[in-house]
C-alpha cells in the first residue's frame, strides 16, 4: 500500500510536520515502508481566482504534492488548527486540485485526517476537511472515502520532540497507533 502524509502547515519545522514524521514512524513500525511525507513549507499554489495550476508546468512543490498524492492509496492530511479553523493553504489546494485536470487525486483513495494543536485542539480542521473532501468526491463523481476516525494531536510539542520522537506519553502513543491502524484497515477494505 502506498501512503502519502501531507503536512499542511506553511511554517518551517511546524508541529504538523513533526506529527507527520511521527505518523511515518508508526506506519513503518507496522510494516508500511512505502510512505512519503510532503511539507507545505514550500507551498506555491496560486489562490483561487488569481491563477490555476497548469498540469504541464508544475513547480517542484506542486509536482511533489501531486505525485505523492496520485500514487497513494491512503492519504493523511495533517492540518494545524488556526483560530478554530482549517489551514487556508490546504483549503486553497483542495479547491485548485478538485478540478478536471486533477480529478484522479480523488478517485479510489482513502483520506485520513489529523488536526494539530500546541494546546487543546485539532477537531475543527478535521470536521471542515471532511465536508470539503466529501463534496469534491461527490461533485466530481469519484469513488473515495474519508475515514471516519479523526485524530486530534493535543499539546504536540510536549508529546513529540524536535526529532518526531515520542516524549513518553503512553496515552498519546496508543491513540496515534489506534488512529493509524484504523485508517489502514479502512484503506485495506476500500482500495482494491
Amino acid at each position: 500500500m502506498n501512503i502519502a502524509i501531507i503536512a499542511t502547515s506553511p511554517r518551517k519545522n511546524s508541529n504538523s510536520l513533526r506529527f507527520s514524521k511521527y505518523l511515518q514512524k508508526v506506519l513503518s513500525a507496522e510494516g508500511f515502508e512505502s510512505t512519503t511525507v510532503v511539507d507545505f513549507h514550500h507551498f506555491d499554489i496560486p489562490s483561487v481566482g488569481r491563477g490555476v495550476i497548469n498540469k504541464d508546468e508544475l513547480t517542484p512543490f506542486q509536482s511533489e504534492l501531486i505525485g505523492a498524492w496520485a500514487k497513494a492509496d491512503l492519504v493523511f492530511f495533517v492540518s494545524p488548527e488556526y483560530n478554530w479553523t482549517v489551514n487556508g493553504d490546504l483549503l486553497n489546494a483542495l479547491h485548485q486540485l478538485g478540478s478536471k485536470d486533477f480529478v484522479h487525486l480523488f478517485d479510489n483513495k482513502v483520506f485520513a485526517l489529523a488536526g494539530v494543536s500546541n494546546g487543546r485542539g485539532g477537531k475543527i480542521p478535521c470536521l471542515e476537511l471532511t465536508t470539503v473532501i466529501n463534496k469534491i468526491i461527490n461533485f466530481t463523481h469519484q469513488y473515495s472515502v474519508v475515514s471516519p476516525r479523526i485524530y486530534e494531536s493535543h499539546e504536540t510539542s510536549s508529546n513529540l520532540d524536535e526529532h518526531s520522537e515520542s516524549t513518553g506519553n503512553k496515552i498519546y502513543e496508543f491513540t496515534v497507533k489506534s488512529f493509524v491502524e484504523y485508517a489502514v484497515a479502512v484503506a485495506q477494505r476500500w482500495v482494491k
